[in-house]
């Protein structure tokens, strides 16, 4: 294998390493330590300084007037939509059901680039999409019904962040061709924080810092840091060198890597609330999800 495609691989093993940790870490502070708005609050801003800091120094493009509105959309769905729904719903249901429900990212993806860039349904694709639906469809019917730390409203809300980052990946795709990555994501985290202000600065300023212990700053900074910067960074990386199929299929460690963890939060930590986080509709929920993004990505005869 040549090196950059292995580097590559790794890269991506290690950006999805870090979103399939980041489900349980960010659930562990909110909401006793910090309100949901708050922590994307502090994401948003952080993450702003330190991409704008990168373009400064490596990627000085000017934006055409007519991609603007293109661009502040990519903020509003890319950025804050995409958080703030994300953040809410992890405070409220499963880290397993949140990550299972991601993993239909690429159906939506899908769906959105039908109904924007005109792209064409193959019996396969229709099938795919049909199956994971499905799939996840009933994980989130079943958030109130289930045990543990699951809830319906907290599965919807993680939908409805997915929708917004589908959409996204579907909006931002003629940007791409045309600027560089930094340049984009720097100007989707600043408008996205524009967006954000209204609803995460209150939360902010009536966060108790004086509560927080060094865990909880810990717990801040591996979200800003590493499941915000660096598995950007990572995932830039990685599609120089491989398809975005290939990008995407990784999303699959996501559940995997939350069963272990939550499998070793509640029988070796003995952390109680999430005893019942892992059961049989959960497990078909992901194979039908998965199956019906294999549909999708298998390649035609």
């Amino acid at each position: 294998m040549n090196s950059n495609i292995l580097k590559a691989h790794l890269a991506l093993l290690g950006a999805n390493l870090i979103y399939g940790i980041n489900y349980i870490v960010a659930k562990g502070i909110m909401p006793h330590k910090i309100g949901p708005s708050a922590f994307v609050f502090i994401r948003l801003i952080c993450a702003t300084i330190l991409f704008w800091l990168l373009k400064q120094a490596f990627a000085k493009e000017k934006i055409s007037k007519t991609d603007w509105p293109r661009l502040i959309l990519c903020g509003l769905l890319g950025a804050a939509a995409n958080q703030l729904l994300f953040f809410h719903g992890i405070n409220l249901t499963s880290p397993v059901d949140a990550s299972i429900i991601m993993t239909i990212v690429p159906v939506l993806v899908l769906v959105f680039s039908f109904f924007l860039l005109k792209e064409r349904f193959t019996k396969n694709k229709l099938l795919g999409i049909g199956i994971g639906s499905i799939g996840a469809v009933l994980l989130i019917v079943y958030g109130n019904n289930a045990g543990g730390t699951s809830s319906f409203l907290g599965n919807l809300c993680i939908f409805l962040n997915a929708c917004s980052y589908g959409a996204y990946l579907v909006i931002v795709k003629p940007l791409m061709k045309k600027y560089s990555a930094i340049t984009i994501i720097s100007w989707v985290f600043l408008f996205g924080f524009i967006f954000m202000l209204p609803f995460g600065l209150p939360d902010f300023l009536n966060t108790n810092f004086s509560a927080f212990t060094l865990s909880t700053y810990l717990t801040i900074g591996y979200v800003v840091v590493f499941t915000t910067f660096f598995a950007y960074l990572f995932n830039v990386y990685a599609l120089n060198f491989v398809s975005p199929s290939v990008n995407s299929s990784y999303i699959y460690l996501q559940p995997a890597i939350n069963f272990i963890l939550v499998s070793i939060y509640a029988f070796v930590l003995n952390h109680s609330q999430y005893q019942q986080d892992i059961d049989l509709i959960k497990i078909a929920s992901c194979l039908l999800v998965v199956f019906g993004v294999y549909l999708i990505s298998k390649k035609p005869k």
